[in-house]
């Protein structure tokens, strides 16, 4: 059921809202949390459809702020608020409520937000793009106990991940995070299978990728060895080399859907670990509702490495210029060797795990 209002308020959607769900028969709020996002015209559709398919999981009100641009002096100043009220159906397993804000009051958002939220509920801020540089401090971010921003989406992601770190609020994360969630699973499990301490590490995918700087950030933060950073043609990360005392140990992932991991002495084994689309993404951040410490650790570790290695405009170095921490030569000439090669038995040495 959709109900269109044009020139309206906040009183007006909620009963809008009201009587949607008596008209379809569901008086009753069965919803955990109040989505928010905050995009554009363009980008609405797509948001809008992973935050449908997403609430099949999360039962959720989403509330969709899209801040329309005046054309002229006098459009600026005269403020409207047009609503699109979906219930039932056309909202998946909660309610949708499409925000259009003109004039001046785009620039206050949250007072237009803040009576629409559900009451006592958790509130989720999702920018699919444009985010604000400090989303704590943002009128709508501080209204959320999570807020979700994705630097694949900027125009200079590695230049982002600073700025990020710079302003991270405990709440705060980033869907190039949530992106590795799998990688970071699966090394983990690879390496509590072996008893070897780790040398070096190498992360390979594609150049200007915010996930592969995040997945190195992450690993030398837990390992604390040196990771090199290789670019390729991805997509996306398309593979980890370990150097270890036992062996190498590679997670390759060279289409994008089907990883081989590689640990000395054991058979190869094919791993699942697609790349998820936006919905899964969002499903998965909305799990978890407390400040997520690893990403943290993760993201501030990282910053100062990136802004020295890289140069100060955040990007990577041109072609011929300073690599970045070497890993020690055994990483690449034995994690690129031929397959049978990689694999082969050795004897174990025992050590420490790192």
């Amino acid at each position: 059921m959709k109900t269109d209002l044009t020139d309206t308020t906040a009183s007006k959607i909620n009963k809008a809202l009201v009587q949607g769900r008596r008209a379809i028969g569901t008086p009753a709020v069965g919803m955990v949390l109040t989505l928010v996002i905050v995009t554009d015209e363009e980008n609405a559709y797509d948001a809008l459809k992973a935050a449908g398919d997403a609430s099949r999981e999360h039962p959720s009100r989403t509330l969709v702020v899209i801040k329309r641009v005046s054309r002229s002096p006098r459009d600026r100043t005269q403020s409207r608020l047009d609503a699109e009220v979906r219930v039932g159906a056309d909202a998946g397993t909660g309610e949708t409520v499409v925000l259009r804000l003109y004039g001046e009051v785009v620039d206050h958002a949250q007072s237009v937000v803040l009576p629409l939220l559900l009451p006592d509920a958790p509130v989720v801020v999702w920018w699919p793009v444009n985010a604000p540089v400090d989303p704590a401090k943002d009128p709508l971010g501080a209204l959320a106990q999570r807020r979700v921003t994705d630097t694949y989406a900027c125009e200079q992601p590695v230049r982002e991940l600073a700025a990020r770190a710079d302003a991270y609020t405990p709440g705060d994360t980033d869907l190039s995070w949530t992106r590795i969630t799998p990688w970071r699973s699966m090394l983990a499990a690879a390496l509590d299978q072996v008893d070897c301490e780790v040398r070096g590490v190498e992360v390979e995918g594609e150049e200007s990728n915010p996930s592969c700087e995040l997945l190195a950030m992450w690993l030398a933060d837990r390992l604390d060895v040196p990771v090199k950073r290789s670019a390729s043609n991805g997509p996306g990360l398309t593979a980890v080399r370990m150097d270890t005392d036992c062996g190498p140990i590679v997670l390759d992932r060279a289409d994008g859907s089907l990883a081989t991991l590689s640990i000395q002495g054991q058979p190869k084994r094919a791993v699942a670990l697609k790349r998820r689309d936006t919905a899964e993404l969002i499903a998965e951040e909305l799990r978890r509702l407390d400040p997520d410490d690893t990403y943290a650790s993760a993201l501030r570790y990282g910053v100062q490495r990136l802004k020295g290695a890289d140069g100060p405009s955040g990007e990577p170095p041109a072609k011929g210029g300073p690599a970045r921490e070497a890993v020690p030569a055994p990483v690449e000439s034995a994690a690129k060797a031929p397959a049978a090669e990689a694999t082969a038995p050795a004897p174990v040495k025992k050590a420490a795990a790192k």
